[in-house]
């Protein structure tokens, strides 16, 4: 009830400002400055679950109607997807960085490792995709995703050159940091404002999407670091 009072199209430009460059979490901290080599490859290892198979969830919701809305989701998809070349495709970056440590390149090879938390983000987000009910829903989480990627990939890549490690073991970052940073002003610019002007009954649905996938993200980071901690433990 209280998101359909917003002015949503100033909800939205408030929360992709913040969530563009946020202050440093005690998680960001931690990955940045204390993480070790086997926690990095345990990070790899989990983010695997998606880095292999990216952009699937998007392809679901792009069927329908062309319009201008559509065509950028398209472009999104087809960035995420090397623009039809296997040998830039971001699947293939991240399959690089495993191979550089002589990791399983396999979809859902570490599946066992993924925690519960990661895994309620993936569902959720195939649950919104599944109706067209829950578009606005969706378009509001992706922005989030989009607008919120380069700084958890700064930390990652921080992580990687504080340790030295090569180009190969950290080169989805850096490509994932450039083109995500086009993608947020993407997604808020040309879905997700044209959205709330299109929709303005529904338009809140887009800050519901934007907040849920928030929520489940910080939750969903801090197991992640929760789980490297126990790993670097084991070793």
């Amino acid at each position: 009830a209280a998101l359909q009072q917003l002015n949503v199209k100033a909800a939205l430009i408030n929360r992709a400002g913040e969530d563009l460059d946020p202050p440093l979490s005690p998680e960001s901290r931690y990955l940045r400055e204390e993480m070790t080599v086997a926690g990095y490859q345990h990070l790899l290892a989990i983010a695997s679950f998606d880095g292999l198979v990216e952009g699937s969830r998007l392809s679901r919701i792009l069927g329908g109607t062309a319009n201008e809305v559509q065509c950028t989701l398209v472009r999104v998809l087809l960035e995420e997807y090397g623009n039809g070349r296997l040998s830039r495709k971001h699947s293939t970056f991240f399959a690089q960085m495993l191979g550089e440590f002589g990791m399983n390149t396999q979809p859902e090879g570490y599946f066992d490792l993924v925690p519960w938390e990661v895994l309620a983000c993936a569902n959720h987000n195939f649950l919104v995709t599944e109706r067209k009910l829950y578009f606005l829903r969706y378009s509001g989480g992706l922005t989030y995703f989009e607008v919120a990627g380069p700084a958890a990939y700064r930390n990652y890549l921080t992580a990687a050159q504080r340790l030295g490690l090569s180009e190969a073991a950290m080169g989805y970052w850096e490509l994932h940091i450039r083109e995500d940073e086009r993608h947020g002003r993407w997604m808020l610019d040309d879905v997700a404002l044209p959205l709330a002007q299109s929709y303005p009954e529904e338009a809140w649905q887009i800050v519901l999407g934007y907040d849920q996938e928030k929520l489940m993200s910080d939750r969903a980071a801090v197991a992640v670091v929760q789980s490297i901690r126990n790993a670097e433990q084991a070793v």
